[in-house]
């Protein structure tokens, strides 16, 4: 595919401008509602049917091209339009190309905003040589994935099903590597009840919630299999009111990471089977966020068939597997083929100093084209 790789330049940084000026933090419907409307715009330009799906944040996208020559299995594509910084940041850390011509920088420039241009690109691309892709396209942009997607994964959920394959558009492991692997995570708060008493006078009438809390923990842990199958950490813990008083409620915010299937039934198996080990004491474990862990598999057809089309505008992509999780948690545990980190590369992601190179966009807006048009092999 031929393009004038100069004039791609220039629109590429005229929409990171825009987009990234634009701020939308999470939990900003407003902000979150413009943006999405300049997305909206911005798709429907490029031929496709746009419609909106409402959530407690605003409205996620959900954009669909036709395909022409395979079947109707369709290519699923991922992206988020909301960033991590505060409003106000862009006064601080305004868009910016800096003096190497290559390097961009503010906030949400490289998560994900750079990889919305890129998908936008690619699509321009196909269009002005009179190319479309060859099976169906959907593209989901969910308002709420630097939250978790608490709304956006039942969008995601929905549009997986059936899916040839998934695309995700998260920034890429360092030096522009694929992520064909997640760890899967959750977030749980364990709340205990136990029975308020004088700590002098009445303590063998009290039950200590702080007491119940540390054993409930320590029984967590022990089942818990050892890094890196899983990691386990108390992000947050309180608990009563005074010292001389039997505690009579304690909590703690646990965050939790596994890397299989196994080790995550390992550990959600024994939250679930958490019961008091005293008398008078309740035992609540509430399941905040999660993301199931989706295992690397070596011989991902996706990773190989986007390897071949980089090799063929000689690039080496490399693979590997992220300790974070994100949206391709959901398609990767499902058994869909999928590969994530298709953004442009660059580093520090949710810092002030965030950045992305627009060469690595306009290859990751190339190779996206390149497979939209061919995403098998010819016999």
């Amino acid at each position: 595919m031929r393009f004038d790789t100069e004039q791609l330049r220039e629109r590429a940084l005229a929409r990171l401008e825009t987009l990234v000026m634009a701020e939308s933090p999470s939990g900003e419907p407003e902000l979150l509602r413009i943006v999405n409307a300049d997305l909206e715009q911005a798709y429907r330009a490029l031929g496709a049917r746009v419609t909106r799906e409402s959530g407690p944040h605003g409205d996620h996208l959900v954009c669909e091209w036709p395909g022409t020559a395979l079947d109707d299995a369709h290519i699923l594509l991922i992206g988020h339009s909301d960033t991590v910084l505060p409003v106000g940041t862009t006064v601080e850390r305004p868009f910016t190309l800096h003096e190497d011509g290559d390097t961009v920088t503010g906030p949400g420039v490289y998560d994900m905003k750079g990889s919305l241009v890129a998908i936008e690109l690619a699509f321009a691309l196909l269009r002005e040589q009179g190319l479309c892709p060859s099976r169906p396209v959907r593209l989901v942009v969910v308002n709420d994935e630097e939250i978790g997607s608490p709304d956006g994964r039942r969008i995601i959920a929905a549009h997986a099903e059936g899916a040839f394959a998934a695309l995700g558009f998260e920034p890429p492991l360092p030096g522009g590597t694929l992520k064909t692997g997640r760890r899967g995570v959750a977030r749980v708060r364990i709340d205990v009840q136990g029975v308020e008493a004088h700590a002098g006078l009445d303590a063998s009438l009290g039950t200590s919630a702080i007491d119940e809390l540390i054993d409930q923990i320590a029984a967590v842990r022990g089942a818990v299999p050892a890094p890196p199958a899983a990691e386990f950490n108390i992000g947050t813990i309180s608990g009563g009111t005074r010292a001389n008083v039997v505690a009579g409620t304690a909590s703690a915010e646990v965050g939790l990471r596994f890397a299989t299937p196994a080790a995550e039934a390992a550990v959600l198996g024994a939250l679930d089977a958490l019961t008091p080990v005293r008398p008078g004491a309740k035992v609540t474990v509430t399941r905040l966020s999660y993301r199931p862990a989706w295992e690397r598999d070596p011989e991902n057809p996706l990773a190989a068939r986007l390897a071949a089309l980089a090799a063929e505008r000689g690039t080496d992509l490399l693979t590997g597997t992220s300790g974070g999780a994100g949206d391709t948690n959901l398609t990767g545990s499902l058994g869909i083929p999928t590969a994530d980190g298709l953004g442009p590369d660059g580093a520090g992601a949710h810092s002030m100093s965030e950045r992305a190179s627009v060469a690595s966009l306009l290859d990751r807006a190339a190779l996206l084209a390149a497979y939209l048009i061919a995403p098998e092999e010819s016999a």
